[in-house]
């Protein structure tokens, strides 16, 4: 049986941006590769809809965590490429810490010791 997808409405909130913050640590891209990035690397778990990816960015630009600009793609159209900026990356630094820790929590939780065959 396939595992089920998890679309971008599905997300927990927060859980997008640092998915984007992350992507964008390698590098400057457009919005569509970063759908696709975060779709590849999840072994297709986690499909980010385009209605849900583009606010998510804009957002991200106006708290001044990544930037934008218009640039020609290798295919020689117009592209708005994202970039994270400094203050986006000591951002990532806190949504990773604050994933981690809850993740911990879910699976503390949920697969709590001594507990397994309950």
């Amino acid at each position: 049986m396939p595992t089920p997808s998890i679309a971008g409405v599905d997300l927990l909130r927060g859980t997008l941006d640092l998915l984007i913050l992350r992507t964008l640590l390698a590098g400057p891209t457009h919005g569509h590769a970063i759908a696709k990035h975060i779709q590849r690397t999840s072994e297709d778990l986690l499909k980010v809809e385009t209605g849900s990816l583009y606010p998510a960015l804009h957002r991200l630009e106006a708290k001044g965590w990544v930037a934008a600009a218009w640039e020609i793609s290798d295919k020689g159209k117009r592209a708005r490429v994202y970039k994270l900026t400094p203050r986006g990356r000591k951002q990532l630094v806190a949504e990773q810490s604050k994933w981690e820790t809850f993740s911990r929590a879910m699976r503390l939780v949920t697969n709590p010791v001594g507990q397994e065959g309950q």
